[in-house]
């Protein structure tokens, strides 16, 4: 049976993102976009700047803006997604919450210890922890919530190896696309013939948030996984796809880069095994080509939904092995996750 679905911050870059991929959805039907007061009563099309390379959904362009308000959005939608800015989202996301499902792409709520942060590959058991959020906050909805696109792409590659080696240090350096910063995010001079070694709060989230990933759920509390991670992030003058390069230092000293690569390319996870509409066949898929991944040429993969990796290798270090990956930052490391997450709880709890 299909589910009636709201997006809160529609007009946005990621907000446009969630219209395209939902609009043929099989098993979700958009009933309800909100917008800012100055978009509310306007048809979608109107109100909207589109800005991705294909047309606005016909489904949705007639469709009236309400408010960001709960009691706006019609009673009759099961789950919300949400793309606001963390600002909005903070205060908003938990008023939604009280009656609606809500799968939130925002930042604001991800670390908070009764709000599940999933990736549904790696830790769909975080899910469990709905029904306490429910408890603790008198909620008939909830609230869950997905990494930043940067961690997500990362966290994806690390944890067929965390699961069955141990790792003794992790770093990481990004080359994050332009438009993980929405259309108006940076400008484009300082973009164009540069790389900005700056991303507000990027490296933190990716430290933080990949811990509490691969890290193990007990009534409600997250204990992070145990080892160093060190990020440093860019933005790139790319327009879709990250690309981040990887060094893990292991305890084991008997690996090859053939285990590495075998064990990522035979990662599988819930939501394949559910067969889940946005799930894709190979999580993560591992290129044996010298100059691959490549955002222009692999951010599509899996239909955006894959991680590409490749140039595994070993490093310098002892024990240690790096590798390039590349993911869609606003698909499968934004809209595209929160629709997997919503997916799975569907299937799981609804």
């Amino acid at each position: 049976m299909t589910k009636n679905v709201g997006i809160l911050g529609a007009t946005g870059m990621v907000g446009q993102r969630f219209i395209q991929l939902l609009s043929k959805h099989p098993e979700f039907d958009i009933i309800s976009v909100a917008a800012s007061e100055r978009s509310a009563g306007k048809k979608y099309e109107d109100a909207v700047t589109w800005h991705l390379n294909t047309p606005i959904p016909e489904e949705v362009k007639d469709i009236e803006v309400v408010p960001t308000q709960a009691d706006k959005v019609d009673d009759d939608v099961d789950i919300v997604f949400s793309a606001l800015p963390a600002g909005l989202a903070k205060t908003v996301e938990p008023e939604f919450a009280t009656k609606f499902g809500v799968a939130s792409n925002a930042s604001a709520m991800r670390m908070a210890e009764d709000i599940p942060l999933v990736i549904p590959e790696v830790n769909p058991e975080h899910l469990e922890m709905i029904k306490l959020q429910q408890e603790k906050n008198d909620w008939d909805g909830f609230i869950v919530t997905n990494p930043n696109c940067s961690t997500i792409a990362l966290t994806l590659t690390l944890k067929p190896l965390f699961d069955k080696y141990t790792f003794k240090r992790v770093n990481v350096a990004t080359m994050q696309a332009i438009s993980g910063a929405g259309y108006n995010g940076i400008p484009s001079m300082a973009i164009l013939d540069n790389i900005v070694p700056y991303i507000g709060e990027e490296e933190e989230k990716m430290q933080s948030e990949t811990l509490h990933l691969l890290g193990s759920a007990n009534g409600g509390l997250v204990k992070k996984a145990n080892f160093p991670l060190s990020a440093s992030c860019n933005r790139a003058p790319v327009i879709d796809g990250h690309t981040e390069s990887v060094c893990i230092e292991f305890e084991e000293s008997d690996l090859t880069v053939e285990d590495i690569e075998e064990t990522m390319a035979e990662f599988k996870g819930l939501p394949q095994k559910e067969n889940l509409h946005f799930a894709p066949e190979n999580p993560v898929i591992v290129r044996k080509e010298v100059d691959r991944p490549q955002p222009r040429m692999d951010r599509d993969a899996g239909n955006g939904m894959s991680v590409s990796v490749g140039r595994v290798r070993e490093d310098v270090f002892e024990n240690s092995f790096k590798y390039s990956l590349v993911g869609h930052n606003t698909i499968r490391g934004a809209a595209g996750a929160s629709i997997l997450n919503a997916e799975l709880i569907s299937k799981l709890y609804l």
